[in-house]
């Protein structure tokens, strides 16, 4: 049986976190980055934070917007590199009800082709808690821009087909 895909685009409320010990809200770039491609593509920003990388800061914040029912997508920019400070997949995997193996595969495929072997020293990952898609991506602002526009972009568009996550985010 095919799916009907909608006509119109559905807006989505997406929460942003930035994981850094050294960025403030006036130089992440790559937070204001996610704001700014999330806007222009008509969703709706539910929440933004600012943390230092500490797996039992993260995991609170991620939980809190994981719990409310206004937040359908959590993008975190940061810590999934391997420096000892870098936690932000140890600090969402246990949140996971699913996996999105694919999606790591696909950022460091896509990435391969502008960073070359670097790519393999991300930690890029995506799950689903709650009905809640959570997309981590590297720190830097064109890996924000490859994995937003590459990646989640289309995703979050209930347009795509044959499939998007748009289906997966209703509670």
């Amino acid at each position: 049986m095919a799916h009907t895909l909608p006509t119109e685009k559905q807006p989505l409320n997406i929460a942003v976190l930035t994981v850094s010990d050294t960025r403030d809200y006036a130089t992440d770039t790559s937070g204001q980055y996610l704001v700014d491609a999330l806007t222009e593509e008509g969703h709706l920003l539910a929440d933004r934070a600012l943390l230092k990388d500490d797996v039992y800061d993260i995991r609170a914040q991620v939980s809190s917007w994981i719990a409310r029912a206004d937040v359908q997508v959590i993008l975190i920019t940061g810590g999934t590199g391997f420096t000892d400070r870098d936690s932000t997949p140890e600090a969402i995997k246990p949140l996971l009800d699913k996996d999105v193996e694919g999606f790591g595969e696909l950022f460091r495929h896509i990435s391969w082709q502008e960073i070359g072997t670097s790519t393999i020293q991300s930690r890029a990952l995506a799950g689903f808690a709650n009905k809640t898609l959570i997309a981590c991506l590297p720190g830097s602002t064109g890996a924000c821009r490859t994995g937003w526009s590459k990646i989640l972009q289309p995703q979050l568009d209930a347009r795509q087909g044959p499939c998007n996550f748009v289906g997966h985010l209703t509670r």
